[in-house]
């Protein structure tokens, strides 16, 4: 018994144990949790595909260093630098929306003061806020389509300058006007800063979400991608169905009513709207409200 003590004595005193100080400890978390957001990153992206048909390549060079096929293995070893630029080309929208999303965070804006250029933003009124509603349903009920981005934190001045200036203060008339069928701003979207209408008919990027809704049109997947790209908060008005969606960090939520909307628009006034981490789909309709998780 005293031999079997022993030996595990020696074995526990052999066992390599390194001193582990605070900056170790520290420089685990901070690895763990940037690891954490690329593979969440990745997962919910088109990454995700192209990861696993690099897995696949990876799987099929180890076949060939196991079998030692050297010709293969020699061309794997003459091609690996243009594999890696040809993978930064590959995923170059990928990483560009990272950047732009990592740029987003809020815990940056207080440490990265660029704004500078941009004026201060005027925070709209009520009276705004009440215009902007009764538009959008005046238009619901004559079924005529609408997308209004009301800009926020992140200046929205590159798709400002794909539309036609209008500054004009917010109003139902003018709103209902520009989008009325068949008028030369009513294609695109409306662009408003503050009090103002600053822009119309300006150019958004879609969404490249597959998940989304196969009958969601041009004007929804227009709206998700700007959402999805900055922080701007929008207003879209279906000319199919006259339901009015919101879409907003990247969250859609369709078939909302006026008090829904003017409640979330009293929110964003004052700074206090609720975001969602994830993209989602909301699909309003009493209790047995829909919720689809997508990218």
């Amino acid at each position: 018994m005293s031999a079997v003590t022993n030996f595990v004595g020696d074995f526990l005193n052999n066992i390599y144990r390194p001193s582990v100080e605070f900056s170790d400890i520290a420089e685990i978390l901070i690895i763990a949790f940037f690891l954490y957001h690329i593979i969440l990153w990745m997962k919910n992206s088109r990454a995700w595909t192209l990861l696993k048909g690099i897995l696949v390549i990876l799987v099929f060079a180890l076949i060939a260093y196991v079998c030692k096929f050297t010709t293969i293995l020699w061309i794997a070893g003459k091609t690996i630098n243009v594999a890696l630029i040809a993978l930064v080309v590959i995923f170059q929208p990928e990483l560009r929306k990272a950047l732009e999303q990592l740029g987003n965070k809020k815990y940056l804006s207080g440490l990265l003061q660029f704004d500078d250029m941009k004026d201060k933003k005027e925070l709209f009124s009520e009276k705004t806020i009440n215009e902007l509603v009764k538009a959008s349903y005046e238009m619901a009920k004559q079924k005529t389509g609408a997308l209004i981005v009301i800009e926020q934190e992140i200046n929205l001045e590159d798709y400002i300058k794909t539309g036609i200036d209008i500054d004009a203060f917010v109003s139902n008339q003018l709103l209902i006007n520009i989008f009325e069928h068949n008028t030369p701003l009513h294609d695109g979207a409306v662009i408003i800063r503050g009090n103002r209408i600053v822009s119309a008919t300006c150019y958004l990027p879609l969404s490249d979400n597959m998940d989304l809704s196969k009958e969601l049109g041009t004007r929804h997947r227009a709206g998700a991608g700007i959402s999805e790209a900055t922080d701007a908060f929008v207003i879209i008005v279906s000319e199919e169905t006259g339901k009015v969606s919101i879409a907003h960090n990247g969250q859609l939520v369709r078939n909302v009513d006026g008090e829904y909307l003017h409640n979330k628009l009293e929110l964003l006034k004052i700074g206090n709207l609720d975001t969602g981490k994830r993209i989602k789909i909301w699909k309003r309709g009493g209790r047995s409200d829909e919720e689809n998780n997508i990218q």
